[in-house]
């Protein structure tokens, strides 16, 4: 069996986005893979109500509590490899997580660990990718879903989803349309990760 750990830090829609798709598309028997935690670095992460309905196992851990960002990293680390075993592989899967993590913590996951960014990368790293991309007379947007390397939304592209700037878009609307394009492409990834 290969475990997903997602981890998120809000709402945890591109969460329930994956977890719908993989019950819908059957991934425990057509991959051998489950949605098996999720985590979040807040308590009131929405999500994580989500996740529990679903039989998910979830997990906090506040980064407030800890003196430094590689303190952490190890205690999440920690958490993460509970369901990561050479005969339950892990598949690291950050969907709204919004914390930078470490060099270390990322080459720990290295090829194992996808995140989803609300733009067309290598345009707009980082936030506040929507109001940017209006700020800039952007015709597009989009989102992009990526391998995680210690350069911030710089690793490498998997797949990409185009949204058109309409007029008198905000950074609220065009958030949106935008989201709802993630919500296809993450899952779509996801399995074909696990299809090998």
């Amino acid at each position: 069996m290969k475990n997903i750990v997602i981890l998120i830090s809000g709402t945890g829609s591109n969460m329930a986005a994956i977890v719908k798709v993989a019950q819908r598309d059957d991934w425990r028997g057509k991959f051998g893979a489950r949605v098996a935690a999720v985590m979040s670095n807040r308590a009131d992460a929405k999500g994580l109500d989500l996740a529990a309905e679903q039989g998910i196992a979830t997990a906090v851990l506040d980064h407030k509590t800890f003196a430094s960002r590689d303190a952490f990293d190890t205690a999440l680390a920690e958490l993460i490899d509970r369901y990561d075993s050479p005969a339950q592989p892990l598949l690291l899967v950050l969907a709204g997580f919004m914390r930078i993590l470490t060099p270390g913590f990322v080459r720990r996951y290295e090829g194992r660990l996808l995140n989803i960014h609300p733009s067309l990368l290598p345009a707009f790293a980082g936030l506040h990718t929507h109001q940017r991309a209006l700020d800039a007379g952007c015709k597009v947007a989009g989102a992009t879903v990526h391998r995680v390397t210690a350069e911030l939304d710089h690793g490498a592209i998997l797949a990409q989803a185009v949204v058109p700037v309409l007029p008198g878009d905000t950074a609220d609307t065009l958030a949106a349309r935008v989201l709802t394009q993630e919500h296809l492409i993450y899952p779509r990834v996801i399995a074909a990760l696990l299809q090998g």
